[in-house]
């Protein structure tokens, strides 16, 4: 895989995150940028990179629809490796992207090779399929994870996650009348989608940061 990387935040960060984009939205969406725009001005090293048939969209090959997440795992470990972070690294991403992290994950933390994983509106189910869960692997899931999650989020609602068998490892911080995407309608919930990103940027900052201290 040859992986191509946009960084924000500074290099001697206390924590890198590598983030993968959704289904449908490349690295550098406008979700994705202000988040990792949030994430660096809280102190942490963002890195984003695109799976294959993303990256071929911008090309002359056309659109590619996406493949099933799972055989996408291997691009995710090859983007673990290609960056080669120094320090302490958490991997994760948007809806999709942090489905695939969250897949190779107990891998890596058993190599050592990260401390934590982060998922931006995990799709807990697909919209309107709420039998159609994609969990099983979260029950005994062994890596420290932070899910940040709308409350009315269509692949997983604050009612609907309540009744899944999640691993203890799991923290969830829940984002009042947020979208997939973490957004509230002001006029309903009194946040802005600016409320939202400061508290995922200020949570997952502690969170990430918590997960170098000793214990």
């Amino acid at each position: 895989m040859d992986a191509k990387f946009l960084f924000d935040g500074p290099d001697d960060a206390p924590v890198t995150i590598l983030l993968a984009h959704g289904a449908g939205a490349p690295m550098d969406s406008a979700s994705m940028t202000a988040t990792a725009k949030a994430l660096a001005a809280a102190g942490l090293r963002i890195a984003r990179f695109e799976f294959g048939y993303m990256a071929a969209r911008r090309s002359l090959e056309g659109r590619k629809p996406p493949p099933r997440a799972e055989t996408l795992n291997p691009e995710y470990r090859a983007a673990v490796a290609a960056l080669g972070a120094d320090g302490p690294l958490v991997i994760g991403g948007k809806s999709m992207g942090g489905r695939v992290a969250s897949m190779v994950a107990d891998d890596l933390l058993a190599d050592g090779r990260i401390v934590g994983l982060l998922c931006l509106g995990y799709p807990f189910h697909p919209p309107g399929k709420p039998e159609q869960l994609r969990t099983k692997h979260l029950a005994d899931l062994r890596t420290p994870t932070l899910i940040c999650q709308g409350t009315r989020d269509e692949f997983g609602t604050r009612a609907e996650v309540s009744g899944y068998e999640l691993s203890d490892r799991i923290e969830i911080l829940w984002l009042e009348d947020g979208d997939h995407d973490l957004k509230p309608r002001k006029s309903i919930s009194g946040f802005s989608a600016a409320d939202h990103l400061k508290t995922v940027a200020e949570t997952v900052a502690r969170w990430a940061v918590s997960r170098t201290e000793p214990r």
